[in-house]
């Protein structure tokens, strides 16, 4: 929750910055955001394979649990997909985009802001924060009226760090293994499903 919170009032900051034209030059016009998404996919990459305790969890996986992030991926994208129905200003595969984030928010607002332009890449960051956010005080409710892999799915990307913990208190130590398994899946989809998206 703080972790979310610290993201959110470094987005407000800069979103002041902006606006008050605080900095001499324009970030737009330079390359920035294209070199801080390239650290940031080297840190995802640096993290997964840092961690050798990820591989021997998924050694001890129930087979049948393999399918709780395709079905959280394939649930997302048509919410999101039905969103479009509503937001009739905002394409279907604009919504699907933003969707794809699955909670990923530094990430997935990157991507979208180079593809689409700064206002879709500022609703990815709001969506995807709020879902984080959500999993991190539902997650008690989301066990009590949908089961013990649901705060799982409401979390996304997110179920192999931030929301971990609460997952954990709240569905049992033995869901953990589910849920590392789960955001390593669904962390791995983010930047091919939101350029796929956003190409469309």
């Amino acid at each position: 929750m703080k972790g979310s919170l610290i993201i959110v009032g470094f987005f407000v900051l800069g979103a002041l910055v902006g606006l008050f034209e605080l900095i001499p030059f324009n970030i737009a016009d330079t390359d920035i955001s294209f070199y801080t998404l390239c650290a940031l996919m080297f840190c995802v990459g640096l993290g997964i394979g840092n961690d050798p305790q990820t591989i021997r969890n998924f050694r001890s996986l129930n087979p049948r649990l393999v399918f709780l992030p395709v079905m959280t991926i394939l649930g997302t994208l048509a919410g999101a997909a039905l969103a479009s129905l509503v937001l009739t200003h905002r394409t279907a595969p604009e919504c699907m985009a933003v969707g794809a984030g699955f909670g990923y928010y530094s990430l997935s607002s990157i991507f979208i802001t180079e593809y689409k332009g700064a206002e879709l890449g500022t609703i990815a960051l709001l969506s995807n924060i709020i879902r984080e956010i959500f999993t991190l005080l539902a997650a008690p409710l989301l066990v009590r009226w949908f089961g013990n892999l649901a705060p799982i799915s409401s979390g996304g990307a997110t179920t192999m760090d931030t929301t971990l913990p609460i997952i954990t208190r709240c569905s049992g130590q033995e869901f953990a293994v589910v849920s590392i398994f789960h955001g390593f899946i669904v962390d791995f989809s983010v930047p091919f499903l939101v350029t796929f998206f956003c190409s469309i």
